[in-house]
């Protein structure tokens, strides 16, 4: 066996011809001289979209980065061609050994993809050789032929979750779809907007969008205007949780306006009673500390309106325990107390979840909640926080889903 082959296997690339081997005297550096096989080189192709088009000019020489060899780092060496394709114009031919654009083989993409989800970067940094912003561009690029390689996602989807999730300070969000049967990412984007959810449904297209049976979400319109017009067969499920926080929010404003009213009236003792008598309010009255159990009866005694919005909380978190169609009953009495609470928080509540019944209802028939979402939203942080080093949101999404899209990336070489 030549040592070129034995390069060439050891580099696990394809149609490439060895022509010669430098290594520096004093660097650890190994240099290939590598071409395409004659196959290849009869037939150039477009590095864009790797049709057949014709060679326009020699190019220039140029080197990609390859897998080490032991202490070497090792680059392959080569012309690159131009050609001109009918489609994308002048452009940088197609080579076996890498992808268009890069500056790294193909198992050395591949090398990185399959240690980015489990590893720092550091250990990247350190035991590839490489800048972390390196890492960002590979994924991207890897992720984008994957994407085109897998087929489609989305097929089969019948229940989905939509929500947002924060990456960057500034307001900045990702949009995010999750399939609730298979636990898997199905999208993730920049943004949170109706047009990001109109991304997603035109992905998905018309047919298998009216095919989709429940979609689950928080309370914001943005979401549940695309829903509905774009899935009308599907039952648009609002997640408790996030009715519950609304209620949680009335308390806490109810709260805070009893305080205020005690203190301009210079009621020192009431206003003493109600400090810190936020989580007395908030917790379950399972989880209350004896402290806050004493703090609670306190309210009660002093403070009818409040010890009643406390009341309200508690009922509407109840209405969500599980059952059956019994339970929007309970709604429906919920909202009766509520609207006759004369607690203005509550009373602007009652209408909003009021406006949204249908969706709560649809919540407590079929039992479905956004809690896959917001276990898939606490994953993205963790990646998020890992990945902070990327400087692009492309590259952070291309994490995101080498992570939680359901790929398996072997490490090169295994089977």
């Amino acid at each position: 066996m030549s040592l070129g082959t034995v390069c060439v296997r050891a580099a696990g690339v394809e149609r490439t011809v060895v022509e010669g081997v430098y290594v520096h005297p004093v660097e650890p550096v190994k240099v290939v001289s590598v071409r395409p096989d004659r196959r290849w080189q009869r037939r150039p192709r477009c590095g864009l979209c790797r049709k057949r088009a014709p060679l326009y000019d020699r190019g220039h020489r140029r080197r990609w980065r390859s897998l080490d060899d032991g202490l070497l780092r090792v680059y392959f060496e080569a012309d690159l061609p131009r050609v001109a394709c009918p489609e994308h114009g002048v452009v940088i031919a197609a080579v076996p050994w890498a992808r268009h654009g890069a500056g790294h083989t193909i198992p050395f993409d591949e090398m990185v993809a399959w240690f980015a989800p489990g590893a720092s970067k550091k250990l990247i940094a350190v035991l590839l050789r490489i800048n972390w912003h390196t890492v960002g561009s590979i994924l991207a690029r890897v992720m984008t032929e994957r994407d085109g390689q897998d087929g489609d996602r989305l097929t089969g989807v019948r229940r989905i979750g939509i929500d947002e999730v924060s990456f960057a300070k500034g307001q900045k969000y990702l949009t995010v779809v999750v399939d609730h049967d298979t636990g898997r990412l199905l999208y993730v984007v920049e943004g949170r907007s109706k047009k990001t959810v109109h991304g997603f449904f035109d992905l998905l297209g018309a047919e298998r969008a009216r095919a989709l049976t429940h979609v689950s979400a928080d309370g914001a319109e943005w979401i549940a205007a695309v829903v509905g017009e774009r899935a009308p067969n599907a039952a648009l499920c609002l997640d408790p949780f996030h009715v519950v926080k609304w209620a949680q929010d009335a308390l806490d404003e109810v709260r805070r306006q009893v305080w205020n009213d005690a203190r301009r009236a210079g009621m020192k003792a009431l206003t003493g009673q109600l400090k810190d008598a936020r989580y007395a309010l908030w917790k379950k009255p399972e989880g209350l500390t004896e402290r806050q159990q004493a703090k609670l009866s306190l309210i009660q005694t002093a403070n009818k309106p409040l010890y009643r919005a406390y009341l309200l909380k508690e009922q509407l978190r109840k209405v969500f325990a599980p059952g059956g169609p019994e339970r929007v009953r309970l709604l429906d009495a919920w909202l009766a107390w509520a609207c006759r609470s004369k607690l203005k928080p509550f009373v602007k509540l009652a209408r909003t979840i009021r406006d949204r019944r249908a969706d709560i209802a649809n919540a407590l028939a079929h039992r479905l909640t956004n809690a896959r979402g917001e276990a898939m939203n606490t994953k993205i942080r963790l990646i998020i926080r890992r990945a902070y080093g990327f400087r692009s949101v492309e590259a952070l999404r291309a994490m995101i889903l080498l992570c939680l899209a359901g790929y398996t990336r072997p490490l090169p070489g295994r089977t």
